[in-house]
């Protein structure tokens, strides 16, 4: 039977952000969920309980190449492409003060990020938006009301700040490390623990999610 390849990319990543990826492959494989294969989780695989495994090690001068390689028997049912995994969506709009602003808005209509500030063109708006796209996903938590300091380990260009306002009410902010503001929740969380269900929700769905723009 012929070789098909149904999806293939590659891209520089650093080491932590490997890692990120590697790990929501893990947890996928571990609960038997359809594993994205893609970072928008628009192609998915769901491999069986059982499979063969390789792991490769190669040297060729000075490059190193490590191959991690699975292979079962062909199952149509296996493979989905054109998968919308996300349950957001970004709207891309002008405000009142015709500054371009973005939101992400859950499926059940609650707005689960936003922009934390106005842009003067939609073109910055829509860069501060794939911004978010590329770094949500594997974003460093840490937790500022506590001395640890990091809680969660990831992998891009960006860290979420769990912290409390001046209300008592948890918030998050998503922080590029050229020390931007690049996304908030946009609303104040009675609980710690609903903040970060909050930010869980836009590091899983914010990678794919579809973008609708105002004319």
């Amino acid at each position: 039977m012929s070789e098909k390849t149904t999806h293939e990319s590659g891209e520089p990543r650093t080491r932590r952000g490997i890692a990120s990826y590697l790990r929501r492959v893990a947890s996928r494989l571990g609960r038997g969920d359809p594993v994205p294969v893609d970072e928008e989780q628009t192609v998915t695989v769901t491999p069986p309980a059982e499979s063969d495994f390789e792991a490769n090690l190669q040297q060729e001068g000075d490059q190193v190449t490590l191959e991690l390689e699975m292979s079962w028997e062909a199952d149509d049912e296996s493979i989905e492409t054109d998968v919308i995994a996300s349950k957001a969506t970004f709207e891309l709009y002008a405000d009142k003060a015709d500054q371009w602003r973005w939101r992400l808005v859950h499926d059940n209509g609650n707005i689960i990020a936003d922009s934390s500030e106005g842009y003067a063109s939609k073109q910055k708006a829509q860069q501060g938006l794939d911004s978010v796209k590329a770094n949500a996903p594997g974003a460093y938590v840490v937790d500022t009301s506590k001395d640890d300091g990091v809680i969660d380990e990831g992998g891009s260009k960006a860290t979420f700040e769990l912290f409390a306002d001046n209300a008592a009410k948890w918030r998050w902010r998503l922080v590029h490390d050229n020390s931007e503001i690049i996304a908030d929740s946009g609303q104040g969380y009675a609980s710690k623990q609903k903040a970060k269900q909050g930010l869980r929700s836009v590091q899983k769905n914010a990678r794919g999610a579809p973008v609708e723009a105002q004319s």
